[in-house]
């Protein structure tokens, strides 16, 4: 396959291909998390006890006070690709985990405990929760990489993360613990925002940036996918099933260094699943989900099916087309091409 025929065919079968159909610009509040105004701004705004700041994982609100303490800090290295904070490209993380907690991917699925839904513990994330529990490794870790890499320069107190009720083996809840359970994570993490916190702001190169944010990402979601494994038994088939197809196509969107600031992120999320899937949902038939919608899953599975029916070499091709930055440019390109088709 010639580079041009790979990446139509890679685009074509990416997850992002139907999500790049939508010309909406979200405004306003709903360009943001639900609640993001409420979410503490800075870690001097979480509880401090026993020279610790505590900080409640499950808890929605919190955690998104977590993502909320990264974007500040490092809005600095981001000012020249967006007013306001907007071209920061952490904003892929809380803009996922905002749209996991609007479509009730975070209550408890196997519907023992009110934890997650608002007739209960509306805030409350749970870890019976496979969403809940991937996302741990995409806030909490980088957020412990950074404070080590000195993001938030030299804090007061140490930090202490909150476990959960049970899985309390299945996380790490500090600095120390972290880079003694997951020192490759941790290093990935550190190393990414040691390059922002070391760079002036006029030698930062966004590029770098994004391929060290997507290097750690894809290493998180790697660690995280084994350990979450008997989690999606609390899922519909079709839930489950979109949980893991969607973690597979991570790999190709990470691979073309795509840009998840604000607008980016908002746009290419507008047509992901609105709820959580049933065992009646059938793909590309769901009456509730729009034509786009049902093809993001459609799209996802067969990218799925591909690259494992060619033992990953799908995506080997599709990460060597990616090698050189005019590589993605020409991948970013072509799915930002669909997006305005």
């Amino acid at each position: 396959l010639g580079i041009h025929a790979l990446l139509v065919v890679a685009v074509t079968l990416s997850p992002v291909t139907a999500a790049a159909q939508s010309k909406n610009n979200v405004t306003g509040e709903d360009a943001y998390p639900p609640l993001w105004d409420l979410a503490p701004k800075s870690l001097l705004d979480f509880p401090v006890k026993d020279n610790k700041i505590v900080i409640s994982a499950w808890n929605y609100q919190e955690r998104l006070g977590v993502y909320k303490s990264l974007l500040n800090a490092s809005a600095q290295y981001f000012d020249a690709f967006g007013p306001q904070n907007s071209g920061n490209i952490l904003w892929g993380l809380p803009l996922q985990h905002g749209w996991q907690f609007r479509t009730g991917r975070l209550a408890d699925p196997s519907g023992v405990t009110s934890c997650g839904y608002e007739n209960g513990e509306h805030l409350c994330q749970s870890v019976r929760s496979w969403w809940s529990c991937m996302n741990y490794y995409l806030s909490i870790i980088p957020f412990l990489g950074a404070v080590e890499a000195g993001l938030f320069g030299q804090l007061p107190y140490e930090i202490e993360i909150l476990p959960p009720e049970e899985q309390k083996d299945d996380f790490c809840y500090s600095v120390k613990d972290c880079w003694s359970r997951t020192p490759k994570l941790m290093d990935d993490w550190k190393a990414f925002f040691e390059v922002n916190n070391s760079a002036t702001v006029s030698s930062f190169k966004l590029d770098d940036a994004l391929g060290l944010m997507w290097k750690a990402h894809t290493a998180s979601i790697a660690y995280a996918l084994p350990i979450f494994q008997d989690s999606l038994k609390y899922l519909s088939d079709p839930e489950a099933k979109f949980g893991s197809d969607w973690a597979n196509g991570v790999d190709f969107i990470a691979a073309t260094h795509f840009c998840t600031d604000l607008p980016t992120t908002n746009n290419f999320q507008a047509y992901l699943p609105q709820r959580m899937l049933v065992e009646e949902d059938i793909p590309p038939f769901i009456s509730d989900f729009s034509p786009q919608q049902n093809r993001v899953l459609v799209s996802l599975t067969a990218l799925q099916q591909g690259n494992k029916l060619t033992g990953g070499l799908l995506l080997k091709l599709w990460q060597k087309a990616m090698s050189t930055e005019a590589g993605r440019e020409k991948g970013r390109q072509l799915i930002e091409g669909l997006a305005s088709s």
